[in-house]
């Protein structure tokens, strides 16, 4: 006789339609968090028009701060929360700036600066190193009971120089999908939807929860 000693698996916790908090301050993933939701019944708020704080991001991983930022949320506001932590991770910098990709960009937020230092840091690592990087995302669901549900994805790609395209954010304008000749800073939204690293883990979100 074969024991199983497996324990079972726990089942997903199912999302109703209804309002949902985007816990995020960041413009840019609201608009994309709330295209990717949009068909699923969801009512999508974000936590700046709620006037929610921002969490001090303290975790030392993607997943742990989507968790901390989505049980903020969903305490402060008693809605459910959807948290992204998202970042750039060069190979040639051994992943950075990884978890530090906002703050790579200071307090004004300057993109344009964050990834003129990417680049400078790669080409001090010198050709060898390659321009090889990958976006992650982590998507963390929490209930204001506490039950959190998170989703990880990705998208390999490698550096360009200089940055083209003026759509997107963030880093996305030096950063080119493999087997793509655009940038994400040159793709309309619906293209970058269909392959990014927050699609990736949305679709993986969907399959569980709805």
């Amino acid at each position: 006789m074969v024991i199983d000693d497996e324990p079972p698996a726990i089942p997903h916790r199912k999302l109703a339609p209804g309002k949902l908090v985007i816990a995020s301050h960041n413009e840019g993933k609201v608009r994309e968090i709330r295209a990717l939701l949009a068909p699923y019944g969801i009512e999508p708020v974000s936590a700046g028009s709620l006037g929610l704080p921002e969490p001090e991001e303290t975790g030392t991983s993607f997943t742990a701060n989507a968790e901390l930022k989505a049980r903020a949320a969903a305490d402060l506001s008693g809605f459910v929360a959807l948290a992204d932590d998202s970042g750039l991770c060069v190979d040639a910098l051994r992943g950075d700036p990884g978890i530090y990709s906002a703050r790579w960009a200071g307090e004004a937020k300057d993109f344009a600066f964050a990834m003129r230092l990417v680049n400078q840091h790669v080409e001090e690592a010198g050709p060898d190193a390659g321009r090889d990087a990958h976006f992650v995302c982590a998507l963390s669901l929490c209930w204001p009971d506490g039950h959190v549900e998170t989703f990880e994805g990705r998208v390999d790609g490698t550096l360009v120089w200089p940055p083209r395209g003026d759509k997107g954010f963030g880093y996305d304008p030096m950063f080119q999908p493999l087997g793509h000749q655009q940038t994400f800073g040159e793709m309309e939204a619906d293209a970058k939807h269909g392959m990014s690293h927050r699609a990736d883990a949305f679709r993986k979100l969907v399959a569980a929860v709805f």
